[in-house]
């Protein structure tokens, strides 16, 4: 279980490029076999990617003190960064109804979706020299990919949701992330293997590209608001863009 590579794979190297390539075949054979599926078939198939999701994290918990960090308790790869939501959502969503059932799946059409690309092309942290644990990144965003074009294909044959609901949604997880990262750094108290969940921890910049100097330049706090705010702003151009085409269809 604990192979490992020769060498660690690069991000953009002729590995991931051609994960890259084959994840987005199949992202659009997926859209055209389901593009004209009923609302329930749809349904179904979140919840059971949901479910597989959720066997891929437990086995992941199992790995990682095995394999991974080997020399003590972690937090690291505690479920629930930002891409760790959609497998929630997933579980959930066929057994909520109305307002509540849109709110999550607009989550996933929105947030999720912008996770799961910006994880798949800056994939830093997914490029593991365990085998094992390198397939379960890229198949978990990979199946991330597929639940968010189920949303939007369902979301396609309703009244337009509002955005504001998932941003509250948001905002609730990012506050549990944050009391997740207090927490973790108060029992762990080692910056390598304490959690950060979302990026957002309150003692050291965060670690993602570009935010990372803001939070150096301007402060943790102002780098964490920024890059929630970010985040939240190409979530809503998302959800702009995925309305136009559902209107221009």
């Amino acid at each position: 279980m604990g192979i490992t590579f020769k060498q660690t794979p690069e991000m953009f190297g002729l590995l991931h490029i051609a994960i890259l390539i084959l994840i987005t075949v199949i992202s659009v054979i997926f859209f055209m076999l389901l593009k004209n599926r009923k609302e329930k078939t749809l349904i179904r198939i979140i919840g059971i990617m949901g479910i597989i999701m959720v066997i891929g994290e437990i086995w992941k918990q199992w790995f990682v003190p095995r394999y991974v960090y080997t020399d003590g308790p972690s937090t690291w790869f505690f479920p629930w960064q930002l891409c760790s939501m959609a497998m929630y959502c997933s579980v959930l969503i066929p057994h909520l109804k109305g307002k509540r059932q849109n709110t999550f799946l607009m989550f996933v059409a929105t947030y999720s979706l912008l996770a799961a690309v910006i994880a798949l092309l800056i994939p830093a942290d997914m490029m593991r020299p365990q085998i094992w644990l390198f397939c379960h990144g890229f198949i978990y965003h990979g199946i991330m990919i597929l639940e968010c074009l189920a949303s939007i294909l369902i979301l396609r044959q309703r009244k337009k949701a509002p955005f504001f609901p998932a941003v509250i949604l948001f905002s609730v997880m990012a506050v549990i992330a944050e009391i997740i990262n207090v927490i973790s750094h108060h029992i762990i108290n080692n910056t390598h293997v304490e959690a950060n969940m979302f990026y957002i921890t309150p003692y050291y910049p965060t670690t993602q590209p570009v935010f990372h100097q803001i939070s150096v330049a301007l402060g943790i706090l102002p780098g964490v608001l920024i890059y929630l705010g970010a985040i939240t702003a190409g979530s809503y151009l998302l959800y702009m863009r995925e309305y136009y085409l559902i209107r221009k269809r």
